[in-house]
């Protein structure tokens, strides 16, 4: 018998699959492996911060309360209890929120179920590298909307809704992923208004809302569509978050809150994707709950010492022409170099002086950003931000040159 020719598995694959690309970040923290760099790249949470007694005495603390029954399959929905503890801080019925294996497949369960190919998504500019890997696979096309430092430009957002027959607009009005900047309450308002006028699907994600360090809290978008609509079921904002970033990201327990035909179809979709979240890891963080008040308290002081570091030896190092985002919580914030700068091509000379960081470009829908970057502040050291605030500011200062 004669050998077969070689398959070609890339014509194989579908479109779908051709469409997908694998994450910046992902590859950039094979780099930060390295022992000896120091990174701010990944936007991961703390480690040192996780409260791992309470983790293993609620692990306990489950399997004694419900027996094998905490390692059987269980409901698509969730876990009960931990449903009606969300939405009770949302004061809507447990019906209307459905548990997810982390805020990624809420992303890519509800680009399922919402995108059609060649629909109209907008997106801020720049916006979360995981949403865009998530509804790429279903063929939108996006509308990059203008960003400043009070979050979307609502003003434009209303004439860009004149002229684009939009269906759904995905925004972090928390301490946005990548900038770190926040929505203002105006513009919140705004926002909500707008959307509901043209029929458009709004999805806030909230992973970093309750890690805020400074300033005022402005209300949820989620929030202002109930006001605005006075019921559950006819609100059209979607509202995600996540306990990765509050507990522990390992367990992958997030959530989404919307109106119920969307539930219904989500979780039509998640059957066929996971059929449930791990029952175990919904058990470990209800129990948890009773702490997630200290926890956070510990997080976002953490967060905030380490964000006013970063933010102090930026100012004292970094060139003029180097601007900078000064967010009020979550994890990350934004540098903007002079026109012409390309931080994909600097990274290598930074990781060469042992620091890195996400270039800005892949952040942006439609293309841009070559002379931005993310920093993440959220793992570092004093002493790590120290050099590695120094050594990217020396790189930043030869390319100048």
């Amino acid at each position: 018998m004669t050998a077969p020719a070689p398959l070609d598995f890339a014509a194989l694959l579908s479109s779908r699959a051709r469409s997908m690309n694998a994450s910046a970040i992902r590859e950039i923290l094979k780099v930060t492996q390295q022992p000896d760099v120091i990174s701010f790249a990944g936007g991961l949470p703390a480690p040192e911060l996780f409260p791992l007694d309470d983790v293993r005495s609620a692990a306990e603390a489950a399997l004694d309360k419900y027996g094998p029954a905490a390692l059987q399959y269980s409901t698509t929905e969730g876990h009960l209890p931990l449903r009606e503890w969300i939405a009770a801080q949302a004061a809507i019925p447990a019906q209307n929120v459905q548990i997810v294996t982390g805020s990624q497949q809420g992303l890519d369960l509800l680009g399922k179920i919402l995108i059609s190919e060649g629909d109209t998504v907008l997106v801020e500019a720049p916006t979360y590298l995981g949403a865009l890997q998530s509804f790429q696979p279903y063929g939108p096309r996006y509308v990059q909307l203008p960003t400043d430092e009070g979050g979307i430009d609502v003003d434009a957002l209303a004439e860009i809704l004149q002229t684009t027959g939009a269906k759904l607009l995905y925004a972090i009005p928390n301490f946005q992923n990548p900038t770190g900047r926040s929505l203002s309450a105006e513009r919140r308002q705004k926002l909500v208004e707008l959307t509901a006028q043209h029929g458009v699907l709004l999805i806030e994600d909230d992973p970093y809302g309750a890690l805020r360090f400074s300033g005022e809290a402005a209300p949820s978008l989620y929030e202002l569509g109930q006001r605005l609509w006075g019921d559950v079921n006819q609100n059209h904002v979607i509202y995600m978050s996540s306990f990765s970033k509050t507990l522990v990201p390992g367990l992958r327990d997030a959530w989404v809150q919307a109106a119920g035909p969307i539930i219904q179809k989500l979780i039509q979709a998640k059957q066929g994707a996971d059929l449930h979240t791990p029952t175990l890891n919904q058990m470990i963080i209800t129990e948890l709950l009773p702490i997630l008040p200290r926890q956070i308290e510990t997080v976002k002081k953490a967060y905030g010492e380490r964000a006013q570091h970063m933010l102090r030896r930026i100012g004292e190092q970094f060139p003029a022409g180097a601007q900078h985002t000064t967010p009020e919580g979550g994890m990350f914030l934004w540098i903007t170099l002079p026109e012409g700068m390309n931080t994909t091509t600097m990274l290598e000379r930074a990781v060469a002086r042992k620091v890195a960081y996400v270039p800005g470009s892949p952040f942006f829908a439609l293309g841009g950003g070559e002379n931005t970057m993310r920093l993440s502040y959220s793992c570092a050291t004093p002493e790590q931000i120290d050099r590695g605030i120094a050594a990217l500011a020396q790189t930043i200062r030869e390319e100048l040159d």
